[in-house]
């Protein structure tokens, strides 16, 4: 196997990836070039995080390529991808990550945290009413296995969650809505809104401005999905307006958020650097095991990505 990413430990994936199956020869491919020590028709697997353009022509036996992450957006839109299976990571602890830091979102916003904050740096004892979490709108703009987990999580909590996704996707305790036609009326109907699709050819600024006008003055915003699902020119536009009150940001157009990005010196806005989950190695090495198992049995794979599809 070939690891390569410029933003993980290979040393603690491949400590992981051999405890779940011993005998696998992991190779660290160099970060600035792609290369690898040996014989490069020795690969037969390739764990990667967004690799150079070309990267995998040098590997003329590869059987399999695993995304590392859950988001495939950046793999799929290579013009260089081999015709074989690739499968993305589906951890319960990215989940669980996830929906954990979902959930402190949503409470920031709904329990009126950036209000005390402000006025604690100003020196000013202000009390806002609280309300309960049945009386706060949360929607959930996708419900995949992330955004499956989070919603639920948020139910738990007795929160009035509305979800939204591209086909019907019922989950319990929540008001799902799915096609284009119903986005209007269910952004309409969110006080906070958690943005959790995938980036695909017909999600990029799929939140552009019009859109962001369908929620309710004063909403708030929070992304953990992908940047360019977003028009974030339009974002910016409306928290200026006080249209979307606040908002709480963990992904970007670009990364990592160029200096002059408005966004870093708004007062409504907290920027974190695209951490709301993870992969990890000791986790998701089970499942990277499993479906080398499967390849080399003839079994189909786990997880499998639809590059047509994006996701």
């Amino acid at each position: 196997m070939v690891f390569y990413s410029a933003f993980d430990d290979p040393v603690e994936w491949k400590a992981a990836l051999q405890a779940a199956m011993p005998a696998l020869d992991v190779r660290i491919a160099d970060v600035a070039s792609g290369a690898v020590d040996g014989d490069a028709a020795d690969i037969r697997y390739a764990l990667v995080w967004k690799p150079p353009q070309g990267f995998f022509a040098r590997f003329p036996n590869l059987k399999l390529v695993i995304n590392l992450g859950a988001g495939v957006d950046a793999l799929v839109a290579r013009d260089d991808l081999p015709h074989l299976p690739i499968t993305r990571l589906s951890d319960p602890n990215m989940s669980r990550m996830m929906a954990s830091f979902v959930l402190f979102c949503v409470l920031r916003h709904a329990r009126d945290i950036p209000t005390f904050e402000r006025a604690q740096r100003e020196g000013r004892w202000h009390y806002v009413h609280p309300r309960t979490a049945e009386e706060t709108r949360v929607g959930v703009l996708g419900l995949g296995e992330l955004g499956s987990t989070a919603t639920l999580e948020l139910v738990r909590h007795g929160f009035d969650v509305r979800g939204w996704s591209r086909s019907p996707k019922p989950l319990e305790g929540v008001k799902t809505c799915h096609g284009v036609d119903a986005l209007p009326g269910f952004l309409a109907q969110a006080d906070i809104l958690v943005v959790m699709l995938p980036l695909t050819g017909e999600t990029r600024h799929l939140m552009n401005a019009e859109r962001l006008a369908h929620l309710p003055k004063g909403a708030k915003f929070i992304n953990v999905a992908r940047g360019p699902v977003v028009d974030e020119a339009a974002l910016v536009a409306a928290l200026r307006s006080g249209h979307i009150s606040e908002a709480t940001l963990d992904v970007f157009e670009v990364e990592p958020l160029p200096a002059e990005s408005p966004l870093w010196g708004m007062a409504n806005v907290l920027v974190t650097p695209h951490l709301a989950s993870i992969a990890i190695p000791a986790s998701a090495a089970a499942q990277i095991a499993e479906n080398i198992r499967r390849v080399e049995a003839g079994e189909e794979v786990l997880n499998r990505v639809d590059p047509t599809r994006g996701y």
